[in-house]
């Protein structure tokens, strides 16, 4: 299988959706559509390093509405090409569940690969390997929070006590 050399960075756990759950829409802005230079093409997705916690929980939710359930967040590899895509076409609209713009990379035939190390950067870049991919933080580890952990709820106080 021929690797493509061109890759888009996208984080996590978007760039798991577009290989494994059907993400078809590659959201981005018009600046970034005009200045990265997308066009129609056979790339590779690129797992970025980054992931805060609320991006985490906020992709989940969303993925949830769209009865994709994400993996946790220490599952999801990062620094790495993760997959490869088709960029079939740039789009001002859409009617991709996943499409929320204002512009989208429309993207077919996902293939998953076995994770490649990889620095990203904007827009399409040339990548190569490195090192080795991104461990995952002390909040992906201790996935869920504590938040979300059973407790045990405060017994109410009799009438009469205080």
């Amino acid at each position: 299988m021929q690797i493509p050399n061109i890759a888009l960075s996208v984080r996590q756990p978007w760039a798991w959706a577009i290989i494994h759950a059907g993400k078809d829409i590659e959201n981005r802005s018009t600046y970034a559509v005009t200045k990265g230079g997308f066009e129609p093409k056979r790339i590779c997705i690129h797992a970025s390093k980054g992931m805060t916690k609320d991006e985490y929980e906020a992709a989940r939710d969303f993925m949830a509405t769209l009865d994709v359930e994400c993996p946790r967040p220490d599952d999801l590899i990062r620094g790495a090409i993760i997959g490869m895509v088709t960029v079939t076409a740039v789009v001002n609209d859409h009617s991709s569940p996943w499409f929320f713009g204002p512009r989208g990379l429309v993207l077919t035939d996902p293939v998953a690969i076995e994770p490649i190390p990889a620095s990203g950067a904007l827009g399409y870049f040339k990548w190569q390997e490195t090192g080795a991919p991104t461990d995952p933080l002390p909040w992906m580890i201790n996935w869920p929070p504590e938040k979300q952990k059973p407790t045990q709820p405060k017994p109410l106080p009799l009438l009469g006590e205080a």
